[in-house]
């Protein structure tokens, strides 16, 4: 069967996860896809683990076309464009390493942008029921409309642009050749490069039918470190263009500042112990919709347990890194280093 896109390159950056790459490499074997038409690129950012000797073996044990390349610690950014400069294909999909790949993933993606002629692509994330109580509330928390976590991975949303995020996302080599690769120093490029394939005038689509699993392998305090350099790269982007800040995006810095403002307030004045105790009535009312959301979606309470840690980390995570980043490059004017 002809095809508008004869070869598809996944790339994959990665740092010290030969163990991630084992599992996605069984699920990438598994796909139902034909094998001569996507070749897999790890772009490795210098891993100190077995990861070379992972790929070696690799390269003999699974069908599909495999390409190694590597650097040093240059970022993931910098990764993904050594993978694009090294593919050989005709469009490039990205993806993470904590990712587990459903067998008809690339099939819809292919017969999507067949059928929409489409230049670039982004797909969702979700779960799989063996994840543990904690990813699956992390799970929750970034892709609920309550938490506004649902927008990094909708389509059609009012609140905020939708942009393809890179742990599911592809573009043609044409319009790669014609933007750019990612930028290769700051958290949120995948954001930035979003941008400029809109800005470009591609036809870019969100295909709900090229979902995959996010593992996130991830603990409440790296969470919260990842949410917090979120909050910080909404700034950069807005360093780059004011149109990549919008209202929703300063929601969880105004709630970090109203928050922390009506605490202090309410210790030293007692009119504002009650504006404190309404304050956080609402907050609870918020987590208990978010609870009652929680267990419809999982059938289970064990993930509903961890929201009232994994909501306030992911608010106030982001908020602080927003409001630290506004004050040092926007109020002081300092540069990104």
């Amino acid at each position: 069967m002809s095809s508008q896109y004869r070869m598809y390159s996944i790339i994959i950056p990665s740092y010290n996860r030969a163990d991630e790459l084992a599992e996605l490499f069984e699920t990438i074997e598994k796909l139902n896809f034909p094998p001569d038409r996507f070749e897999v690129v790890v772009a490795d950012d210098g891993s100190t683990d077995s990861t070379p000797q992972f790929i070696e073996q690799a390269v003999s044990r699974f069908s599909f076309q495999l390409g190694y390349f590597t650097q040093h610690k240059k970022g993931p950014g910098a990764a993904r464009n050594l993978g694009m400069e090294k593919a050989k294909g005709d469009f490039f999909i990205f993806i993470d390493s904590d990712v587990l790949l459903p067998e008809d993933w690339l099939k819809n993606i292919d017969e999507s942008l067949q059928q929409e002629q489409a230049d670039a692509f982004g797909g969702p994330d979700t779960y799989l029921d063996s994840f543990s109580p904690l990813l699956k509330a992390i799970n929750y928390t970034m892709t609920s409309f309550i938490t506004t976590g649902g927008l990094r991975g909708k389509k059609g949303k009012k609140l905020a642009k939708y942009y393809p995020r890179s742990f599911n996302m592809g573009l043609s080599k044409k319009l790669w050749k014609k933007i750019g690769g990612f930028h290769p120093r700051f958290y949120g490029e995948d954001i930035e490069f979003s941008h400029r394939i809109i800005n470009s005038g591609a036809r870019v689509i969100f295909i709900e039918s090229a979902f995959l699993y996010h593992k996130r392998r991830t603990n409440l305090t790296k969470f919260f470190r990842q949410v917090y350099r979120m909050g910080s790269a909404r700034i950069f982007l807005y360093k780059i263009d004011a149109k990549m800040l919008e209202p929703l995006h300063t929601l969880p810095a105004l709630a970090t500042l109203l928050a922390l403002a009506i605490s202090l307030l309410a210790i030293f004045f007692r009119p504002f112990r009650l504006l404190f105790d309404l304050g956080l009535a609402f907050a609870l009312l918020i987590l208990l919709i978010a609870i009652a959301d929680c267990l419809q979606m999982y059938k289970e309470y064990k993930p509903a347990l961890w929201l009232p840690l994994v909501i306030p980390a992911q608010v106030f995570g982001y908020g602080s890194g927003f409001i630290i980043s506004y004050i040092r490059r926007v109020i002081l004017n300092q540069n990104f280093e």
